[in-house]
């Protein structure tokens, strides 16, 4: 089945360029576009999309809180946040919304439709190197309220898992995380999911952000 693909860009020429290149995959169709947060909304409640590219910067209802309202769904789709400037503040909001990941808006047409084909599989696309660089730079925007909880939730966690988190936080990859603690990547893979379903998160993204705002991992990208 065709995976289905929401275009969300107040710019027709943008959405055409996207609709040209993903119309010629054959296991992609989109399904839907929308030129606003608003008229985005009111699509989805009677289409089924299973991963919506996200412009952030547009009128009526931006990108960001878009995304913050899908994510609230029951089974929302995924989201991949567009952006024309690398380390944007609009791509971190997106990622504390509960993008699934962000990408530059001219990224070339074979990484973009790889990180379409990942995020509905249900991997981050957000290198996690970059994903920390960009919180490294706006981790003092973090609010401080609800730190308490956050730290309560992340007392679910086994040692180990607390320890996987934080490796995962610093932008390692399983592989790199199984060298370092001297574990199968396959139980490294198992940790990530715990960790995962133990904090109600989506993705390794998510498991970034909270780590950052919980102070588990601080700017620099150590624990």
């Amino acid at each position: 089945m065709a995976i289905r693909v929401m275009l969300v860009d107040d710019q027709v020429l943008l959405r055409t360029g996207f609709r040209m290149v993903l119309a010629a995959q054959p296991d992609m169709e989109v399904v839907a576009e929308a030129g606003d947060g608003v008229e985005a909304l009111q699509v989805l409640r009677s289409t089924p999309v299973d991963v919506v590219l996200m412009d952030v910067r547009m009128p009526k209802l931006d990108g960001v809180e878009t995304t913050r309202r899908i994510c609230m769904e029951a089974e929302p789709p995924k989201v991949l946040i567009l952006t024309t400037f690398d380390l944007d503040e609009y791509a971190f909001s997106g990622l504390k919304a509960g993008a699934s990941g962000f990408m530059l808006k001219d990224v070339p047409p074979g990484e973009l439709l790889a990180a379409i084909r990942a995020v509905h599989s249900g991997d981050a696309v957000v290198a996690p190197s970059t994903t920390r660089r960009l919180l490294d730079r706006f981790a003092p925007m973090l609010p401080s309220a609800g730190k308490e909880p956050q730290f309560k939730e992340l007392e679910r966690l086994t040692d180990r898992e607390r320890e996987v988190m934080v490796l995962v936080a610093q932008g390692l990859s399983n592989g790199e995380i199984a060298a370092r603690l001297v574990l199968s990547e396959a139980t490294v893979k198992t940790h990530v999911g715990r960790i995962l379903t133990k904090l109600g998160l989506r993705d390794r993204v998510q498991v970034v952000v909270l780590a950052y705002e919980t102070g588990l991992v601080r700017a620099g990208g150590h624990g």
